[in-house]
């Protein structure tokens, strides 16, 4: 079974060429496909006999979106628009990543799939719209998998963010009223794969909308907290700066963020066996990673 991944460039794009093994994977990055361009999409599904698509090509840049809604809602839900007629043509299944960022973030308990969407932002909501585009065009062969707080080894993210500021100062501020669970881009490469996995053997999966986030539930100031501390004992950082704890409106950005992105994954572990990653572990494997290449 051949799986094309589209956005093979991102950090969740890259985990799943990185962790493919024998399965045949095709990784595609932005510049070798353009997935708002519907007669290339078309010709690389044909090309290659694809029998699965992930789309892991998303316009992620949160705050540029507010000055550049075009490029967002092109990214976000045009070009899983076209994946998802594309794939509705030659009937293959198509796996989608969305985000936290389709909720407002004020709910006093973790969303799970029936929770109301109500995004904040141009990014949230062309995330939204790009959802809804891939249940009307393919509403019986799709998975989409919302995840939150993603990081990993490669690409921009909040931990090399973190990990670059220790390095410069002696001490910094970050947002403690904002809660979530972070990710590891390779947990959700694995997940992914393990969907697809079901699928080559299975031909049919429970399709639908999903929600995969780490465990436990922290904020951003405890995740930076436990960067350091990691950094740290990896021998990455001298020492840990001091974090100090500030609300939301304390640090302005041009794009709002959800409160709460807690989510419940009581549904993909029912229906797939897929239980929430401790992100601790992914913490300790990206920053090993780095470790080994520094």
């Amino acid at each position: 079974m051949t799986i094309l991944v589209t956005g093979a460039g991102g950090q969740v794009g890259r985990e799943l060429v990185m962790r493919a093994g024998r399965r045949a994977l095709v990784g595609l990055d932005r510049s070798q496909l353009d997935i708002t361009d519907a007669g290339a999409v078309a010709a690389a599904l044909s090309a290659r006999r694809v029998r699965l698509v992930v789309n892991a090509a998303a316009w992620t840049a949160v705050d540029r979106a507010e000055s550049e809604p075009n490029a967002s809602w092109s990214v976000n839900r045009a070009g899983p628009a076209v994946l998802a007629a594309a794939c509705a043509a030659v009937t293959v299944p198509l796996l989608h990543i969305s985000t936290d960022y389709v909720f407002d973030g004020r709910s006093a308990v973790p969303y799970d799939e029936a929770s109301a969407v109500a995004p904040l932002g141009v990014y949230g909501r062309s995330k939204w719209a790009g959802e809804q585009a891939i249940r009307d065009a393919l509403p019986d062969r799709h998975v989409i998998l919302r995840v939150a707080w993603v990081f990993g080894a490669h690409g921009g993210n909040f931990v090399r963010t973190m990990l670059r500021l220790g390095q410069e100062r002696e001490a910094l501020s970050v947002v403690a009223d904002q809660y979530g669970a972070p990710t590891h881009a390779g947990a959700v490469a694995t997940a992914l794969l393990s969907i697809a996995d079901r699928y080559g053997t299975e031909a049919a999966l429970p399709w639908g909308t999903y929600h995969l986030s780490g465990t436990p539930v922290t904020t951003w100031h405890g995740f930076a907290e436990s960067i350091f501390a990691e950094a740290c004992a990896a021998g990455l950082l001298a020492r840990a700066p001091l974090v100090h704890p500030i609300p939301t409106e304390a640090y302005p950005l041009p794009a709002p963020r959800p409160a709460n992105s807690a989510f419940d994954c009581t549904l993909i572990r029912a229906r797939f066996g897929i239980e929430p990653p401790p992100w601790m572990a992914g913490l300790r494997e990206v920053l090993n990673t780095w470790k080994r290449t520094s």
